[in-house]
Formats: C-alpha cells, sequence, structure tokens
C-alpha cells in the first residue's frame, strides 16, 4: 500500500522559493566572490538566516551591492518560506494527535 501525500501548494511554493534563494544566492556569490560552491552556500545560509559570523565578506563594491539586495529581498523570503514549511510541519503533527485521540476515544 502506497501512502499518498499530500502537498499544498503554499508549502510547494515556500519550499521552491527557499531553494530558489539559496541556489541564486549560491551561484551569485560562487561568481562573484570566487568562493567555492560550500562557502558560497554557507555565506547565503548564514546570511539569510541573520547569523552574520563575518569569516566570509564581500570584498568588491559590487558584491557588497548585490548583497544589500540580497538581504533585504532575502531575508523576507527565508523567512515567510521557513514559516509556512514550519506551519505545514506542526499542522501535520497536530492531525497525527488528532487521529490518534480519535482512535483512542473510539476503542473505548
Amino acid at each position: 500500500m502506497t501512502k499518498k501525500v499530500n502537498l499544498k501548494p503554499e508549502f510547494v511554493s515556500a519550499f521552491t522559493a527557499l531553494m530558489g534563494l539559496l541556489a541564486f544566492g549560491t551561484v551569485i556569490y560562487h561568481y562573484l566572490e570566487d568562493w567555492s560552491w560550500t562557502s558560497s552556500l554557507y555565506f547565503v545560509v548564514v546570511t539569510l538566516t541573520t547569523v552574520g559570523y563575518g569569516d566570509l565578506h564581500p570584498t568588491t563594491d559590487l558584491s557588497r551591492l548585490v548583497t544589500i539586495l540580497f538581504i533585504l529581498i532575502g531575508v523576507g523570503i527565508a523567512v515567510t518560506s521557513i514559516s509556512v514549511i514550519g506551519g505545514r510541519y506542526l499542522a501535520r503533527h497536530e492531525e497525527r494527535i488528532a487521529k490518534r485521540a480519535a482512535e483512542r476515544a473510539n476503542k473505548q
């Protein structure tokens, strides 16, 4: 028996937006700063989560300008996407709990 996964459009959109943002930023910094793919992804994640360790930073004026725009646009997209994904996870968890409670109530 195959279990059907019900993915809501907002979840798919949020996940796609988040992955697209990570991919876009990684490619941009890989070429603008000549960083490795891993370093570029690391910088993007640290930037979007507003952690900002400071071990990597933009070194050219163009990179700094791109980073300003990336932060202003990207943080909002990332926070919204993570919120939607987390909300969907919590909703599914609550559905499972309610289903178990209903099954227990029916057995008694």
